[in-house]
């Protein structure tokens, strides 16, 4: 099964405008490390991360794999951050996969330029919040294209901002 891991400036992102569940448009496992998750402290991300960690299947705990020394090595960290613990889980999950498939078994969510190409560089699929949203939209028969466009304009709202091309996807064209 894919997981998901979620950094926490998409909790952030997410959680501000009380948006989350959105996250269920996966298919695959929810993670979000325990690392990532203490980062989340300020409101309302916080209280709707915990409310979303309640009520939702979201695999949480420490990230402990034989991949912490390379994932701390490849970002130059000294000590295992979240980050760290994201590059490992897809460190984990990719490795010795050598099955042909267009499919990675592991997935990033993340506002962090830096974490995405990493991440994406071992072969891992990689996002942010608002392809979480057009996801959502895309293959949730309940989120229509109008709800989609609010939730957009709110996190853009919020200090996050698309690329003309996402938003034009998310969105549509300038009206």
């Amino acid at each position: 099964m894919t997981r998901i891991y979620v950094d926490a400036t998409a909790l952030v992102a997410l959680g501000q405008v009380g948006e989350l569940e959105l996250l269920d448009a996966f298919d695959g496992e929810i993670v979000v490390p325990d690392a990532v998750a203490a980062e989340v402290t300020t409101e309302p991300p916080r209280t709707n991360l915990d409310r979303f960690v309640d009520e939702k299947p979201v695999v949480t705990g420490p990230v402990e794999t034989d991949w912490t020394e390379q994932a701390r090595s490849v970002l130059g960290a000294e000590e295992p951050t979240s980050d760290v613990r994201v590059i490992e889980g897809v460190l984990d999950a990719t490795d010795g996969d050598d099955e042909a498939n267009d499919d990675p078994a592991v997935g990033v969510v993340s506002e962090d330029r830096r974490l995405r190409t990493v991440a994406e560089g071992f072969g891992a699929t990689v996002t942010g919040a608002f392809g979480v949203v057009v996801r959502a939209a895309a293959d949730d028969k309940y989120l229509s294209t109008t709800q989609a466009k609010r939730i957009v304009r709110r996190i853009d709202s919020h200090g996050l901002h698309l690329t003309g091309e996402l938003r034009e996807q998310a969105v549509g064209a300038t009206e």
